[in-house]
């Protein structure tokens, strides 16, 4: 099936967000630092998804929500799920991982830990791992086409925090928490 530029569709897949589809003209996108994002794809019914998910799993479970969207764990089985609603079968299911960078060595290593959670979670579940591109030090771009299991990875040069402002520019006027300000 041929793409034409003109029908061509981006989505910007967010922290806590999934997204299964198998639109030939949509790309889906992110930017991962620490996070990380998995790419489903089903080769034979060319659908795909993807998912990105800030930390793997909840410190206690017991007191998580139903639906903790920062979750690797939660996300993981949405994607499934949204996947399966499309008809993909999950036996021709190959995945991608990407992210899980160590952004700061002064903090805990959550990418790591992230990282080591997508690993296990696609073994235990019995889905194909066929790339990764985790951990290190930088961020990364990911361009996604779900129904071709196409993927562009651009990794974002690291920015040394000293050539960094130390304060940030206030805006004319004062803001409350949860109102979003346009400059």
């Amino acid at each position: 099936m041929t793409v034409s530029p003109l029908s061509e569709r981006k989505e910007t897949i967010l922290q806590g967000d999934v997204r299964a589809s198998a639109d030939a003209n949509l790309t889906l996108s992110t930017v991962l630092g620490s996070c990380v994002a998995i790419c489903l794809y089903d080769p034979l019914n060319r659908i795909g998804g993807m998912n990105h998910f800030l930390l793997s799993t909840p410190q206690n479970p017991a007191t998580a929500s139903d639906c903790d969207t920062d979750y690797g764990l939660y996300l993981m089985e949405l994607l499934i799920n949204e996947m399966f609603k499309l008809g993909a079968n999950k036996t021709h299911m190959k995945a991608r991982a990407y992210g899980g960078a160590n952004m700061n060595r002064d903090l805990a290593p959550i990418g790591q830990s992230n990282a080591a959670f997508a690993r296990t979670f696609l073994r235990d579940e019995g889905i194909s791992l066929v790339y990764e591109d985790l951990e290190g030090e930088v961020a990364r771009r990911v361009d996604f086409r779900p129904a071709t299991g196409q993927v562009r990875v651009r990794r974002i040069a690291s920015v040394d925090p000293a050539t960094l402002p130390t304060q940030i520019p206030q805006a004319g006027r004062k803001r409350d928490l949860g109102t979003v300000e346009l400059f």
